[in-house]
């Protein structure tokens, strides 16, 4: 794949959750189990996405949740926003697919494109190619939610709602499933930082869903502090009912 040296940050961003994600595949064919597996994954994608941005993009800044944080980053008008392997226990898990490379890219106050490969799936999504929203069926609303920690507040709003819950892994994939049109929203308030959600939103804004915070509220990303800890993306026409809905238990959130 060739990568021009500036302006096409879209198909960099492609290329390189691909690469990471294929090293990830590999890492998983050895011998590690458990929390090994995990770290090996961990490290191994983190070292193909810190050599590959060096490579193409040598003045940027760069947050990843694998490497040291910098101040520089704050002051810079360039920065990539990665998580090298979101889902590592569904990674450990041979032979779950849903984990995920997410890799974003900030500019000027805004996210300006991103990707996310499902290595397992085979499968990059990018703001390059945006995905195209399959038509929706009849039924009630469908909300991603974690296959192991499902919050209670979200079930609680789900129950509310009338929807279905659809469990299944990594932040990545719940928001996928949105854009493949395996569920309708992913509704998050269990913590998070901004490598979490940045590609996922980049990704699924380029495909015209709703994105925000749980108020309502923009997404701000390359703040001080990473830390962005709720969220939610939907089809927009179930955009307002949904915020309504999570606003008469907001309260409750934030005393947990």
């Amino acid at each position: 794949m060739t990568i021009e040296p500036r302006g096409d940050d879209a198909r960099l961003a492609r290329h390189l959750a691909h690469a990471a994600g294929l090293a990830l595949l590999e890492e998983r064919t050895g011998t590690a189990e458990g929390k090994a597996l995990k770290d090996a994954g961990d490290a191994r994608a983190q070292a193909v996405l810190a050599a590959l941005l060096a490579e193409h993009r040598p003045g940027d800044a760069v947050l990843s949740e694998e490497a040291a944080d910098s101040a520089a980053r704050l002051s810079a008008e360039r920065v990539w926003i990665i998580d090298p392997l979101d889902g590592t226990r569904e990674f450990s898990e041979r032979p779950r697919t849903d984990w995920a490379v997410h890799v974003a890219f900030w500019e000027k106050g805004e996210l300006a494109s991103g990707a996310i490969a499902l290595p397992a799936r085979d499968v990059v999504y990018g703001t390059d190619e945006p995905p195209v929203l399959p038509p929706r069926p009849e039924g009630p609303i469908r909300l991603a939610v974690s296959r192991s920690r499902p919050p209670a507040f979200v079930t609680e709003v789900a129950q509310e709602l009338g929807a279905e819950l659809v469990p299944m892994g990594s932040a990545g994939v719940k928001c996928s499933s949105v854009w493949t049109g395996e569920a309708d929203a992913y509704l998050h308030a269990g913590g998070q930082f901004e490598w979490d959600s940045a590609a996922p939103v980049a990704v699924a804004r380029a495909a015209g869903l709703h994105t925000s915070r749980i108020d309502g509220s923009p997404l701000v990303y390359n703040r001080a502090d990473p830390q962005l800890p709720d969220l939610l993306v939907c089809r927009t026409e179930f955009a307002e009912k949904i915020l309504a809905t999570v606003a008469r238990h907001i309260p409750e959130v934030i005393a947990r």
